[in-house]
């Protein structure tokens, strides 16, 4: 095996930050070269490479191994419905609240880093439990995400290993409900699937013919982002929702110290009270 270079100087250091803070928006400082080494190391044994300045000449020359380096450096941990707090929420407050004021109206849902799916199915899970109690209820959910290869997995609907047993504990009838098993994964079920879009999106540009969006998840993201690339995104976010629609962050984020358009309601929900412009 090819053996990668074990001192890397701070100038190809810094380089191969500025490259991850380019195509992805994440802000990494020195304390995260060992996490970057790791995640790096076995590309360069892949293309042959024993050093990271020939690996940053390929980058600059190649749109491919950009998507490669991307898939690389994103973190794309995620289960289904992960936070309790926040599905109930959904459930005993907001879908009410927004089907009473909303009859006939598609309810629009962003899952803004959706990695490999699992949230933006929770979702729709979730809203065929309401369907069902509420036949005129409908909704369309859009799953975005920078990485393509966690795509692929949303796209797929097929889940197995540790976060299906997690929602076997956690909400067993709806594994039994909405999926089927086929030996080696379980696969979505088509009433879950017909009402997903999954797109490739990079959250520090805006959509490209965006909804106006009732429901932002944007959970987990925000930690990776210095104070400007945050308000960056947030901005970037807004500008996709409704006057009056809810953002929810992650359970290690907040919004007070971020200059916004956006409304604090509870923990982890804010409320867009700026009209787009």
């Amino acid at each position: 095996m090819l053996a990668i270079e074990a001192a890397v100087d701070m100038d190809t250091r810094r380089a191969l930050f500025a490259q991850v803070r380019r195509h992805t928006g994440i802000d990494m400082a020195d304390r995260k070269w060992t996490l970057l080494h790791g995640r790096l190391r076995r590309r360069l044994q892949t293309l042959s490479l024993s050093n990271y300045s020939d690996y940053l000449a390929v980058l600059d020359s190649s749109a491919d191994e950009v998507g490669h380096f991307i898939d690389l450096v994103t973190t794309n941990e995620t289960s289904f419905f992960r936070t309790p707090r926040i599905w109930n929420y959904l459930w005993q407050e907001f879908l009410p609240a927004w089907h009473a004021a909303h009859a006939g109206v598609t309810l629009q849902v962003w899952s803004a880093a959706a990695s490999t799916g699992e949230e933006a199915y929770s979702a729709a899970m979730l809203f065929e439990e309401f369907h069902q109690k509420h036949p005129d209820f409908k909704y369309r959910i859009l799953g975005t995400d920078i990485a393509q290869r966690v795509l692929d997995v949303g796209c797929s609907g097929k889940y197995f290993g540790r976060n299906v047993e997690g929602l076997k504990k956690a909400r067993p009838a709806m594994l039994e409900k909405y999926f089927c098993s086929d030996g080696t994964a379980c696969a979505v079920a088509p009433s879950l699937r017909t009402h997903i879009t999954f797109r490739r999106h990079n959250l520090y540009q805006g959509l490209v013919d965006p909804a106006c969006f009732d429901l932002v998840l944007l959970r987990n993201v925000l930690i990776y982002f210095d104070r400007a690339g945050q308000e960056t995104v947030l901005e970037n976010v807004r500008l996709s929702m409704a006057t009056g629609a809810v953002l929810i962050v992650g359970e290690s984020e907040s919004l007070n110290r971020i200059r916004t358009g956006f409304n604090y309601q509870q923990p982890l929900i804010y409320q867009n009270e700026r009209t787009a412009a």
